[in-house]
């Protein structure tokens, strides 16, 4: 029977093309938005990770002052090593000293340049030995003098810029004008896994870095003809002892790789995460519309049934179709996902994460994975289509209209209680995570995968119950429209009650694109408002002076020092406060692993004068540390008690004065000192703001008019600024939900226009008894008003049902439950206007079907 239904199916295909041709749009951009999802998250990972690029490529031994935390092989060393002492050491062929100092790279334009990926711009020195160089040149020269940099070619091409162009570079403690000398890759790559590199005169960074002369962060070592790299280590680490760490570049650069292939490995579970939606709507999507394709065909299958054909047979007839639609649809969408990535892409660099660095991926995950998946989607798609199929009586064939078939009831009561019931089940997991994993952006992350999936599954199970609905509520809008529009009313009222399954495919569509957009609405404007309302409520400067660039994470970029003098002589102003901030790693007491905590600084003379933090932390003197109060339990610090912490500077001893809490999470989220005892933890603390009491924003911005790349903000400006950084998971779902939302309306759309191709012979037979234009375009709206109240209702049920969840299972008041009035009224309005827009063409569609042409129609 293979070859007959080979001919069924091509005959089908032959004349059904424009039916065919909805279903495979369809399922191609299904298959598109899982093939960029796809593309992206390999891009991601490999810009991440660096590829296997690395400033060490060329060295052998690296030795480091003081101490190095093991769990972060990119952070610089706690101490200072003099370079002289091992440059002319036996066993070393070359030596070179090197610092790094987080810069931020602004063009002449005032625009900032984003670093590759989630990695930052580093200032380091010109390695001009080319024993210990892995910098080669593309174009231009070497730095010769200060003023001038060489930048790496992400760099270049981020920020457009060529040899010869001016460049601001923002440093911890001043801005500096410099002058583009050349362009350089390492190892071929466009960047390494730090980031981006700005090359100067090794003097330059040093005294950037605030080195003493002759002092470096670390020095990179060359062995000598006949020693090896493990020798040379073992001979320099005895001589130096407990001062310095010293390693094998092999292995740090092996570190490096395995910390970047981690967070790549991360990022791509992020991206992943949002994929599963895509493959979930093209699922939920190709479903409806096989389903409605099949009937379509009612009478053509029962008369194949009448003839002979076994309900396995057509049911093999269907899989063989969707087999065919897969096929040319994985193909299809796999040649479009890749500009739909690029897509991704710009709008994931809009918002400070930039993978551009990183080529497109041809391997088998980023071609057949997809192209398998979309197979799989439109096979498993079609599953109950053609099961639906095989059971169609041959006595169909010879009814005039398509009547659906009663159902049994407890079948889909059954299926829907075990959705809800595995829903239930991942909303059992994500309370466990919260009870027994420590708080943070893991568990978070963790939990919220776990809610995910519940609403997957509870949007599943209202589609499944979605057709015991349609009676009551096309009943309650036949009523409606038997009001306003007389035998119109009740005519549609009888379409929508005698055919439930065809209005829920476009009501669950509906009802998917409704949950996906009040589900990020929702929690977005929780997050938000509630970051307004900590912000203000900790924050009393009526300004801040913030970067106009953003760091990878969404945030202000950190400022020069400098900014703050300038600030403090503007007319009017009272107080000022520069808050600057630096991680930190807990060494005594200390736990099973490594506690890493951000210390914030700021004077403290004006402090409360500029921020009102919760708990009224102590005016703090030079060795002495406030605590969030969340630290002091988690860790079980009491006040009054010494610590030992380990910074960029080595290891201070500090005694904590008291606790506080931060509710905006913004400004001192974990630790506070006074700018004496940052300086001893980190002499180039990033300075994220200064925040002002008094004066004008005219007075500020005079005050400011030479620096560039500085804003002023007001009070709510600047909260919303600085929670970039909090928000941005939430931001990078906009895209993903925006094409999975488009996608889900084309569902609709199809569902919508073919159920009106299934009803040809009836608005046919309603025009030829005497029904006016106005009158079958008036069904189909009053059809697709029973589509929006039920597919609207239905989405937000599972929009405020994932903001509870999360609310519940998180724990956290930045998720309340609490949606303004007029979100209901604009969602309802959206639902509605998309709803009569993609049903107005298939409505002239209806009106306009010929008499002849109903009579012939299958």
């Amino acid at each position: 029977m293979g070859n007959p239904l080979w001919l069924i199916a091509r005959r089908t295909f032959a004349e059904g093309w424009v039916r065919l041709t909805a279903t495979l749009l369809a399922a191609l951009g299904s298959i598109a938005l899982i093939a960029g999802s796809t593309q992206f998250a390999l891009r991601a990972q490999e810009a991440v990770a660096g590829s296997d690029a690395s400033e060490y490529a060329n060295a052998d031994v690296l030795v480091q002052g003081g101490t190095v935390d093991p769990a972060d092989p990119f952070a610089p060393p706690d101490g200072r090593i003099q370079l002289d002492r091992l440059a002319s050491r036996p066993g070393v062929a070359a030596a070179a000293g090197d610092a790094t100092v987080a810069v931020t790279a602004t063009r002449a334009d005032g625009q900032a340049i984003m670093a590759a990926a989630e990695g930052r711009t580093l200032l380091r020195p010109w390695v001009a030995d080319a024993r210990l160089s892995p910098y080669r040149l593309e174009a231009g020269r070497a730095p010769a003098a200060d003023g001038e940099v060489v930048v790496i070619r992400h760099l270049a091409r981020a920020g457009e810029l060529g040899v010869g162009d001016p460049l601001t570079l923002t440093l911890p403690r001043e801005t500096r004008q410099v002058r583009i000398s050349g362009i350089v890759s390492v190892q071929d790559r466009g960047a390494v896994a730090a980031g981006d590199l700005v090359l100067a005169p090794p003097e330059t960074v040093r005294q950037a870095a605030m080195l003493p002369p002759g002092s470096w962060q670390g020095v990179w070592l060359k062995a000598a003809p006949g020693v090896s790299a493990d020798r040379l280590r073992d001979e320099v680490s005895r001589e130096l002892g407990d001062t310095a760490t010293v390693r094998t570049a092999a292995s740090v650069r092996a570190a490096q790789t395995a910390a970047a292939a981690g967070e790549g490995a991360s990022i791509a579970g992020v991206v992943g995460m949002l994929a599963s939606v895509a493959i979930f709507v093209g699922l939920f999507v190709v479903a409806n519309t096989f389903g409605t394709l099949v009937r379509q065909r009612t009478r053509r299958l029962a008369l194949l049934g009448a003839i002979g054909a076994t309900p396995r047979q057509i049911g093999r007839l269907i899989r063989l179709e969707a087999l065919v639609l897969g096929t040319v649809a994985a193909v299809g969408g796999v040649a479009a996902g890749f500009p739909l990535a690029e897509l991704i892409i710009w709008l994931f660099a809009k918002d400070g994460f930039d993978v551009s660095a990183s080529d497109p991926q041809f391997g088998v995950a980023a071609l057949l994975v997809p192209a398998a998946a979309g197979i799989l989607v439109t096979q498993a798609a079609a599953w109950r289509a053609a099961r639906r199929a095989g059971a169609v009586s041959p006595i169909e064939a010879l009814r005039s209209t398509v009547a659906e078939p009663v159902e049994r009831r407890w079948p889909r009561l059954l299926l829907a209680g075990g959705l809800f019931a595995g829903a239930l089940l991942f909303c059992g997991v994500a309370v466990a995570v919260r009870i027994s994993d420590t708080p943070g952006s893991d568990r978070t992350f963790a939990i919220t995968l776990m809610v995910l999936f519940a609403s997957m599954l509870g949007v599943t199970g209202l589609a499944v119950l979605t057709p015991f609905f349609v009676g009551p509520l096309g009943g309650l809008v036949g009523r409606v429209g038997t009001m306003v529009s007389g035998e119109t009313g009740r005519l549609a009222r009888a379409t929508i009650t005698r055919s439930p399954r065809r209005v829920s495919s476009a009501a669950s569509s509906l009802m998917l694109g409704v949950a996906l957009v009040a589900s990020l609405v929702l929690v977005t404007m929780s997050v938000q408002d509630r970051f307004i309302e900590a912000g203000r409520q900790v924050m009393v400067a009526e300004h801040a002076i913030a970067s106009t660039a953003r760091t990878a994470e969404g945030a202000p970029a950190p400022l020069a020092r400098d900014v703050a003098a300038k600030v403090a002589n503007a007319p009017g102003v009272s107080a000022s406060a520069l808050l600057t901030q630096s991680e930190v790693t807990l060494v005594s007491p200390g736990g099973a692993e490594p506690y890493r905590f951000l210390v914030s600084g700021a004077e403290q003379s004006g402090l409360r004068e500029v921020l009102r933090l919760g708990g009224r932390p102590p005016v703090l003197r030079d060795g002495e540390i406030a605590l969030a109060s969340t630290v002091m339990k988690e860790r079980g610090l009491r006040r009054g008690q010494d610590i030992v912490v380990r910074g960029l500077q080595g290891r201070v001893t500090l005694k904590i004065a008291g606790s506080y809490h931060d509710p905006s999470h913004l400004f001192a989220d974990q630790a506070l000192v006074a700018p004496a005892t940052m300086d001893r933890l980190d002499t180039n603390a990033a300075t994220l703001a200064v925040l002002v009491r008094g004066g004008s924003a005219q007075a500020l911005e005079s005050a400011l008019s030479g620096v560039p790349g500085v804003r002023v903000l007001d009070r709510d400006a600047y909260v919303d600024a600085a929670s970039q950084s909090q928000t941005r998971a939430l931001r990078s779902t906009y895209s993903f939900v925006g094409m999975a939302l488009l996608l889900a309306l084309f569902g609709m759309a199809t569902t919508v226009s073919m159920s009106v191709v299934e009803r040809t012979r009836e608005f046919g037979l309603l025009r030829a008894v005497g029904a006016t234009v106005r009158q079958v375009r008036g069904i189909v709206r009053w059809e697709a008003a029973t589509v929006v109240v039920l597919g609207t209702l239905l989405g937000l049920v599972i929009g405020i049902g994932t903001l509870g969840l999360l609310y519940v299972t998180s724990g956290s008041s930045f998720l309340r439950p609490a949606p303004p009035w007029w979100l209901f009224l604009a969602l309802v309005a959206g639902a509605a206007v998309a709803t009569l827009l993609t049903s107005a063409l298939p409505a002239r569609r209806a009106a306009s079907v010929p008499v002849l042409e109903a009579a012939k129609a299958e």
